[in-house]
This record gives C-alpha cells, sequence and structure tokens, in this order.
C-alpha cells in the first residue's frame, strides 16, 4: 500500500514543533538541553549553550532548575554566553540581563560563575567595540556554540538584531528600534527609562551555532512567526534568517501558530475535514481578501482560491455563502444575558433564567470598563445582577507621580480641617521621603503599594457606581500571586484558587465574564484566567449543583481583539454607547495619558478598545451584516 503524504507543514520553510502550551513547550526545549550536557559530560566534554532572556525562556529556565534539584542535572560541564544587554545598563540593576540570569538560573544551579558569560552593560563606549571582538573570540575559543536558544520580537528581532541587521553581522553596539523599547517598557516603570541601545550577538554569530532553537508563546507573536516561517528570508525580519541554518528548529505554542497556514488556511496544506467551524473560517477570509460581502462570492471565487475542494463537498457557492451568513448574523445580539420574551434558538445566549446573576472578573481594576464596557452597562441596565471581581490591585501600573499627588492632597486636607492623624501623618511621611530618594531600579515598599492599590481601588469603585452598581456588588479580591512588587509574579496559588471559589460558591452564577486576552506584557491575564478555570474546575468536581447551569464567556479588547472567524457573541454599541464607555474609562485617571507597561501599543487604552470595536463592526459590515459604530466580542469557554 502506498504510504500517504503529508503536506501539512508544506508551505514551512524551517521546521517548527508546535505544544498546547508554553510550558509543555518549554519541558520540550529543556529535555533537548538537558540531553545534550549529558551528552557532552559522557564524552568528556564541556557543553557550550548561547542563552536568551526576555519573557519566552523563564518557563525553560524554571524547568531546568527543576531538573537540577530533582533529577540531578548538572551543569558544572556547561559553558554560557548570552546574547545581548542593554546598554547603558548596571549588572545588578533589576532590567540588567546579568540580573536576569542570576535569579532565574545561575544562582539555582552548580554551573561555576567562571564559565558564564554577558556582554557588558558598562563597559566604556571606546571600548565597546574591541569588548565585542573579544567576546566573539571567547566563544570560538571554547569551541563555538553548540546550541543557541533564541526568542523573537514582534517586528522579528532575534537576540537585538533589529530589522535591517544583516546576515554577516557581528556582536556589536546597536540601537534599539522604538517597537522595541516599547515592546520592552514593560520592565521600566515609563518609555524614558528604557535603554536605546545595547550590545547583542550578531545574525552571522548566530548562524554559527551548531543547533539553533527559538522559543516563541502567544497569539501577538503569531503574525512574526508566520512571516518568519513562510515566506522569504529578509533582513526586514531578521528571524526569517534562519531558514539559511541547517538545524534550526521553531518551538511554539498553539497561539503562537495560529497565523501558519496549517490553522489559517488549511486547505491550502493538504485534505481538509470541512466542519461548520472551517467553512466559516475559509468564507469569512475569503470574503475579506476579495473585500465582497459573502452573500456576492462566486464559485469562480472558491476556484481562484484554493477552495474548489469545498466546493466539491458542499455544492453550490451559494448554499454554503447563506450557511456562513446565518452563522455571523446569529453570533449578533444586543441581550447578552439573552432576551426574555423571545426563544430564538440559534441567539448566543439562553433566554432563561432572567435575570441572570453575572460575575465579571477583571484581571486590572479597569479590564472591565475597557474590554467590555458597552457589554458591561448593558447587562446592568437589562436588569440582570452583576457582580464585579477585581482580580488584582493593579499597582505596579501607577506612577510615582500619581502618588506624589495624592499624598500631597491627603497632607493638605488634614492640615486643612486640623485632623491629627500622627499615624497616617508618619506613613505619608515615609512615603515622600522614599519616593524622593527611589532608584529607577527600586522596588516600592509595601506602603508605596497599598497607595498605589488604593487609587486603583478608588478608580475601580467609582466606575462600578458609574455603572450603577453597589457596594455588595463590587468584590476586590486581591489575588496573592500579584503581590510581588515587581513586574514578575508568583505562578498561580493555592490561595489564589480557594479565595476566587470562595466567590463564585456564594453568587452561584449563571454567567460568567473572564479576559481570554493573554498578550498583557507581565502574564496577570493568563495567571487569572487560570485561576478561573481550576477554580471551576474543582466545583464542578464537588458536584455543586450550580455549576452545571453556568456558562463561561472570554472577552478580549485591552491588548488584542478576537479573530473575526471566532467570535461566537457579538454585543453592537451604538454612539451614545461608545462615548458612555469612554466616559467610564476616564475614570481611570492614573491610567491616563502616561501609562506605566503599556507594551507595545503607545496609545491610551480607550483610545485602542475603540479602535479594536470600531475595526470588529467594519468587518462584519464588510461580510455584508449591518453597520454598528462599534462591537464587543466574546468567545464561549466550555470548562
Amino acid at each position: 500500500m502506498k504510504q500517504k503524504i503529508d503536506f501539512t507543514d508544506s508551505l514551512e520553510k524551517i521546521a517548527v514543533k508546535i505544544f498546547p502550551s508554553s510550558a509543555e513547550g518549554s519541558s520540550y526545549v529543556a529535555q533537548e538541553i538537558a540531553d545534550l550536557i549529558r551528552e557532552k559530560e559522557a564524552a568528556g566534554q564541556k557543553c557550550i549553550i548561547g542563552l536568551a532572556t526576555g519573557s519566552s525562556p523563564k518557563t525553560l529556565y524554571a524547568e531546568l532548575v527543576r531538573m537540577h534539584k530533582n533529577e540531578g542535572l548538572s551543569f558544572k560541564n556547561v559553558i554560557t554566553f548570552n546574547l545581548d544587554q542593554y546598554y547603558p545598563m548596571e549588572a545588578d540593576a533589576l532590567q540588567s540581563y546579568h540580573y536576569f540570569m542570576r535569579k532565574n538560573l545561575f544562582e539555582k544551579t552548580d554551573i561555576d560563575p567562571n564559565n558564564y558569560f554577558l556582554p557588558d552593560g558598562m563597559i566604556p563606549k571606546d571600548k565597546v567595540k574591541e569588548h565585542c571582538a573579544d567576546y566573539e573570540k571567547k566563544i570560538a575559543d571554547a569551541g563555538g556554540l553548540d546550541l543557541q536558544i533564541l526568542g523573537i520580537g514582534t517586528n522579528g528581532h532575534i537576540g537585538f538584531n533589529e530589522p535591517g541587521s544583516g546576515i554577516y553581522s557581528k556582536t556589536r553596539l546597536i540601537t534599539l528600534d522604538n517597537s522595541t523599547r516599547i515592546a520592552n517598557a514593560y520592565e521600566f516603570g515609563n518609555m524614558s527609562q528604557v535603554p536605546r541601545m545595547a550590545i547583542t550577538m550578531g545574525i552571522s554569530t548566530i548562524l554559527k551555532s551548531k543547533k539553533i532553537i527559538l522559543m516563541a508563546w502567544g497569539q501577538s507573536k503569531a503574525p512574526v512567526i508566520q512571516k518568519a516561517v513562510e515566506e522569504d528570508d529578509t533582513e526586514e525580519i531578521p528571524a526569517s534568517l534562519l531558514q539559511n541554518h541547517d538545524d534550526c528548529t521553531f518551538v511554539i505554542d498553539e497561539g503562537c501558530a495560529s497565523e501558519l497556514a496549517r490553522f489559517k488556511k488549511p486547505w491550502l496544506t493538504g485534505e481538509c475535514i470541512w466542519t461548520d467551524n472551517m467553512i466559516k473560517r475559509a468564507v469569512v477570509n475569503l470574503s475579506l481578501q476579495l473585500k465582497k460581502p459573502v452573500l456576492s462570492l462566486t464559485n469562480i471565487d472558491y476556484n481562484d482560491n484554493g477552495l474548489s475542494d469545498l466546493l466539491v463537498e458542499k455544492g453550490d457557492a451559494y448554499e454554503t455563502n447563506l450557511q456562513v451568513f446565518y452563522l455571523l448574523r446569529d453570533s449578533i445580539t444586543g441581550w447578552p444575558g439573552g432576551k426574555p420574551t423571545e426563544q430564538r434558538i440559534n441567539h448566543p445566549e439562553r433566554s432563561e433564567p432572567f435575570p441572570k446573576k453575572v460575575v465579571l472578573f477583571s484581571p486590572h481594576p479597569d479590564d472591565d470598563i475597557i474590554s467590555m464596557g458597552g457589554t458591561f452597562l448593558r447587562l446592568h441596565d437589562q436588569g440582570h445582577d452583576i457582580h464585579l471581581a477585581y482580580q488584582t490591585s493593579g499597582n505596579i501600573a501607577v506612577t510615582d507621580e500619581f502618588v506624589t499627588r495624592f499624598i500631597d492632597f491627603a497632607v493638605g486636607f488634614e492640615n486643612m480641617f486640623d485632623i491629627d492623624d500622627s499615624k497616617s501623618k508618619a506613613i505619608l511621611e515615609n512615603a515622600t521621603a522614599f519616593l524622593k530618594t527611589k532608584k529607577s531600579t527600586e522596588k516600592d515598599t509595601p506602603e508605596i503599594r497599598d497607595i498605589k492599590g488604593l487609587i486603583r481601588r478608588c478608580e475601580a469603585k467609582a466606575t462600578c457606581q458609574y455603572v450603577g452598581l453597589t457596594d455588595r456588588q463590587i468584590h476586590f479580591q486581591n489575588l496573592p500571586f500579584y503581590e510581588t512588587g515587581t513586574i514578575e509574579k508568583n505562578p498561580m496559588g493555592e490561595e489564589d484558587v480557594r479565595i476566587t471559589m470562595a466567590l463564585l460558591n456564594e453568587i452561584q452564577p449563571h454567567q460568567i465574564y473572564c479576559a481570554g486576552d493573554f498578550a498583557d506584557p507581565h502574564g496577570t491575564h493568563k495567571v487569572c484566567f487560570d485561576v478561573v478555570i481550576e477554580a471551576l474546575n474543582r466545583i464542578k468536581a464537588a458536584n455543586e449543583p450550580w455549576v452545571a447551569n453556568c456558562w463561561l464567556w472570554l472577552y478580549k479588547g485591552a491588548w488584542q481583539e478576537w479573530d473575526i472567524t471566532e467570535i461566537e457573541m457579538a454585543v453592537p454599541m451604538s454612539p451614545d454607547q461608545v462615548v458612555k464607555k469612554r466616559n467610564g474609562i476616564f475614570i481611570h485617571q492614573s491610567q491616563k495619558d502616561s501609562i506605566p507597561f503599556q507594551g507595545t501599543d503607545d496609545r491610551e487604552f480607550w483610545q485602542r478598545a475603540e479602535e479594536r470595536n470600531s475595526n470588529t463592526a467594519k468587518l462584519y459590515a464588510q461580510l455584508g451584516l449591518t453597520q454598528y459604530a462599534a462591537v464587543e466580542a466574546f468567545v464561549r469557554w466550555h470548562y
């Protein structure tokens, strides 16, 4: 029997391994590293590894530390060279890659401190060229890199080789692209603190490695992964130059793989199973590609764009067009909690019970109004009992200047009304003194964090009152995983789950809204989501009767939006409702104008939300549906 050829990855020019999660992908890479270390050790040789920093390798280093502690993996025969370092940057600064590597790997294993090397971020500028040449020589003298670990930026950079970096480039001082500085601003208080330069290994240095593994996680990296893997190699996407290496593998998660043809357009890579969702995806993408309404697509359009197999299986284009049009139409509703007077079979939500008890989980104290403010307002106006659960304090996203303003107000208030509270005066004096001498790399004191948390708490409460909620409907959870005082958060803990289970069992909701947007730069949304899912699964395992009748809806909006083909409930907004949502966002004054840790998008959150909501509405209109001012989108999660 002739063996069937798999064309799934036929458009990919670099080997790609896809895992369900970053944890599983990191475990795979860790095992590759462990096998290499042990192989070299058995041969009596040093193992030379190039290491990366940033968010992508954190789970890798955690797994290597676990293997060292629990499985006896030794790093005594390992020599490491890091890709890059900010310039200028002191080695002990919190944002320094020296500090990152020591805290995440070196100090937790038995590696010889004389065997790890990083570029010096404080070398005098007139000595940088000599230092870079010496770094190259150290790598060569060690025998060259056996393995290089890489991450990737949203603009395609590897190391700090920005777009335009040549394939023959070596270790050097470079100027950081503005998009890179914005993307890395989450590590700093604000953009002005992000260095403008860095020392990085060159593309040529990286390509000399015997083996390369690039890791990437999350949907925000999906577009650049697709370009690097499937399109022609170009210096404008430095990662695409890895196509010229004989042993390079990209290890990514499912979100990061979502733009690859095998997922985005699987009908182009071989046989396709035409489910309703697959048909919807194919026809919607075709409609947007050709800029024609769904109902105007023809058999010729299908044939000319790789969808002839769909015609063979389903028949004339017109019937398929109708099927997809009805799926899109039925996702639109002005009644996100269900319409009690209308028993529409294909409505996204159930009509009964009505009104519903609703829990809206907001990872930060403003995600609720930013991401689903129109739906939030509508649920309240339609009579549902909404409970707002603010999962974290959000205290690190308040600038020191904003704290100073509130301290000045508090002191002025006490003086104006001759209030003599020695304890509060002492707290305010200590806070003021700390802020005056605080270094940019210094962690806030507990008192400062409490003040910042209080500022955000008051803003959140004011937003709820603006919508119409009472105090009994507002819940500040302050989940412990968040309270580290730095952008680096702890993993989900038992207390986080317990707090969430207690709230859910108390309210016993019919509907839950949760952030499904995992592109926030410090990962808070993902941990908050995992806490909710773990809580729901435990409640379900305990056979609590209410959970069987509870639906979970995921929203996006602050950092990214759902793909139009994924949306299962679309809630339209009128121009007046858009303005009302905007005014609700404005209540969060600490998050306006200057936003700490804002990620790759330098606009204010209200601007991001309006643009994304407006764009979703335009996409529905382009597909041939009604033109709305804005649309908020949701996907149902089955737990």
